[in-house]
């Protein structure tokens, strides 16, 4: 298998950054079924081109001197898979982070849970202009990305049906008296991704420290 070298990946993706852990925990955390090692490019090939597969790749340097492995997929953005980076977190005893964007609808998130407790959420569309989820505050990487250090809710904003959102949603910081305008691009969720962790878009062309790891759903 060619190895050598790694594949990129973030524009129009989604994927999970886990701290100092094992490739085949984070797929039998996210309960998928163990494929195999593959190289670089078929691995982020299934991830971008299938919506039933996961890659989880070796585990990375990154930010705050930690290794991260990182699990991509479109399996990942679709609706009826819950990401919970909370549970997941507690499972696998250490850091989770989310991370998802499409720019054709503007829509990103991005969450950050460890051992149990959720740190942060946040969530855009930039279709409405809404602030979709806003949990903790925002620490320097997103306020480097642009992100104001308190929103007010809007007064149009609707009840989010999942009680998870719902719960976020409450939790709102509703300091001052204007509304804050908040803008969010794909290259703000990859921003955000290198002050936590890792931009995966970084990886194209390096040096591959071995093959990723497929999963596939049930």
């Amino acid at each position: 298998m060619d190895t050598d070298r790694m594949v990129g990946f973030g524009g129009k993706q989604a994927w999970l950054a886990i701290r100092d852990t094992d490739p085949a925990r984070v797929l039998a955390a996210l309960g998928l079924r163990e494929l195999g090692e593959v190289s670089w490019r078929n691995g982020i090939d299934l991830a971008h081109l299938t919506d039933d597969r996961v890659a989880v790749t070796p585990a990375l340097p990154g930010a705050r001197g930690e290794k991260w492995v990182l699990a991509v997929g479109r399996y990942l953005l679709r609706p009826d898979v819950t990401v919970d980076v909370t549970d997941l977190s507690e499972r696998l005893q250490t850091e989770v982070q989310f991370f998802a964007t499409h720019r054709t609808t503007e829509s990103h998130r991005w969450q950050r849970a460890a051992q149990g407790s959720l740190l942060r959420a946040f969530g855009y569309v930039g279709q409405t202009g809404d602030v979709t989820s806003w949990f903790g505050d925002p620490d320097p990487a997103e306020r480097a990305a642009g992100l104001p250090a308190t929103i007010t809710p809007g007064a149009d904003r609707k009840p989010a049906a999942d009680p998870f959102e719902a719960e976020l949603a409450e939790l709102l910081l509703a300091e001052g008296d204007e509304d804050v305008t908040v803008l969010v691009s794909e290259q703000d969720v990859l921003r955000v991704a290198d002050g936590w962790s890792l931009d995966p878009t970084s990886l194209d062309g390096r040096p591959a420290p071995g093959p990723v790891l497929v999963g596939a759903s049930s």
